[in-house]
């Protein structure tokens, strides 16, 4: 006799669902699990035994084999403990056949603890999605993935405690309640840093709110102290409200990458993501055995902030690449391929030289030429090519610090910024687009014309600077931006005039 239960199998953000098949027969004690288990799965065979031990079960001291198909997609996780154990007690007899109807379009997710109780697993936003797109209705998972799993519309969520009480409710006949989800997290209303808290750098305050604005990448440069750090951190305070769609997105990666905290179930703010200079490749863009998201997809929709830029390694900074052109990143492996979503705002901060005070007009700077060279080099012609805007952030004077904060609140600017973002909306509303910066070069002929002045000043500059057709182009959509701020169809020669002002050049940052 043989019974199958359904669960789903994560791989990335994709997810495949998994037939648990048990089949028990007469032979040497033996319990075995097939279809291309990982070591994790196959530890979950003491764990499954010791559960249904504890929680009154016989387990049968014959030959125990359970597949998981299909076979060809490898299996990992602890989440198959429960549906392993429900298929072995009705194979068994402990849950009876005519019950087993209760799970013909159902999905069970779940690790099993030692004295039986149910625990949360990673990534069950993403099984959930794909249990709707099965056309399955019913899913059953641990108290705590419960509101996760509620997420999902058209979904009975059945919250489980513990493998006993489990069973019970199954042979009482009584039905299973749907799991009622809580209040979701209201959206924060606070943030680390105001706009109206930064003292002096209107120049660079300006740049971020129309990065804020076009979703564009920014990099400062300055002395220890300008106040790089605090600039990048005031950022989130401006940025538009996730949209529903776009908090899904979000929730759902954070999820799979294991990172969403006990009592959260729901990312309702934008990330803002700070690894530190010393993370390596995989942390930034993702991987390992069993690809993960990594920093690039965890700042999905928000800001990434990569302060002591060229403190990273070489190898790091130019794994930013793909994910800074395509939005995406491409993880590899010999058992295939997963891509993770990364459409980020990059902010990075640099000093102007190792010791940090080359550009200081009060204090000596004790690097050799040399040594600058070398420090910027770490920074390819690449990776300043894909970054919109390069900014000076020059040391405040005494006579800055001392005054009173001063200027517009972050509220009134993200009501600006919001403004810019709902013209863009409508502007790509049929072609899927949220904001500027997802323009392709063919986009910016139809949705990014400029007038005949600004498209000779552009020329120009492009010819007297020697930029390449990707600079030529974010410069475009940068200038559409500047436009959108203005509310101004169309670019004028002031917008292109400001965007060049931003462009980043190699040379720039080496005096």
């Amino acid at each position: 006799m043989s019974t199958k239960i359904f669960s789903a199998a994560l791989s990335g953000l994709e997810c495949t669902l998994v037939e648990v098949e048990t089949d028990i027969s007469s032979g040497l004690p033996q319990f075995n699990i097939v279809g291309l288990p990982d070591t994790s799965l196959r530890e979950s065979r003491d764990r499954i035994r010791a559960a249904m031990k504890n929680s009154g079960f016989p387990f049968s001291r014959t030959r125990i084999t359970v597949n998981l198909a299909p076979a060809s997609v490898r299996k990992a996780g602890s989440g198959y403990d429960f549906p392993i154990a429900v298929s072995i007690l009705a194979t068994q007899g402990t849950i009876p056949p005519e019950a087993m109807l209760e799970f013909q379009k159902s999905i069970l997710i779940g690790e099993l603890g030692l004295d039986g109780s149910l625990r949360p697993v990673s990534g069950v936003l993403s099984m959930v999605l794909a249990t709707r797109t099965a056309e399955y209705n019913q899913v059953f998972v641990a108290k705590e993935n419960a509101d996760e799993a509620k997420l999902v519309a058209n979904i009975k969520v059945v919250a489980v405690s513990n493998l006993s009480d489990f069973v019970k409710t199954i042979n009482t006949g009584i039905g299973f309640t749907e799991y009622v989800a809580q209040e979701k997290t209201k959206k924060a209303t606070g943030y680390q840093v105001d706009f109206s808290d930064i003292r002096g750098q209107s120049h660079a305050k300006r740049a971020l709110i129309i990065a804020a604005a076009g979703g564009h990448n920014i990099l400062f440069n300055g002395p220890p102290g300008a106040g790089k750090t605090l600039l990048a951190r005031a950022l989130p305070s401006i940025l538009p409200e996730l949209t529903h769609d776009e908090a899904i997105d979000v929730t759902r990666i954070w999820s799979a990458a294991g990172e969403l905290r006990s009592g959260t179930s729901f990312i309702c703010q934008r990330p803002f993501r700070s690894p530190h200079h010393n993370a390596s490749a995989v942390a930034l863009v993702g991987g390992g055995t069993h690809p993960k998201p990594g920093e690039v997809s965890l700042a999905h929709r928000g800001v990434l902030f990569l302060d002591e830029f060229p403190e990273f390694g070489r190898c790091v900074i130019e794994n930013l690449r793909q994910p800074l052109e395509d939005g995406i990143v491409t993880v590899s492996r010999a058992s295939g391929a997963v891509t993770f979503p990364a459409r980020f705002m990059l902010v990075a901060a640099q000093n102007p030289c190792p010791c940090g005070y080359l550009t200081d007009p009060k204090r000596q700077c004790i690097c050799s030429s040399a040594q600058v060279v070398a420090y910027h080099k770490k920074i390819s012609g690449p990776i300043i090519d894909r970054i919109d805007m390069g900014v000076e952030v020059p040391a405040l004077t005494l006579d800055e610090l001392s005054l009173p904060a001063s200027g517009q609140s972050s509220k009134e600017i993200r009501q600006a910024v919001s403004l810019a973002r709902e013209i863009q909306s409508l502007r790509y509303k049929k072609i899927g687009l949220h904001i500027n910066a997802e323009m392709t070069s063919k986009m910016c002929a139809e949705f990014a014309k400029l007038s005949d002045p600004a498209e000779q000043l552009l020329k120009q500059a492009v010819s007297v600077q020697h930029l390449s057709a990707r600079s030529y182009y974010r410069i475009i959509k940068l200038a559409r931006t500047i436009a959108d701020l203005d509310s101004k169809d169309a670019i004028e020669l002031e917008h292109v005039a400001e965007a060049l002002q931003y462009r980043p050049q190699k040379e720039q940052f080496i005096i």
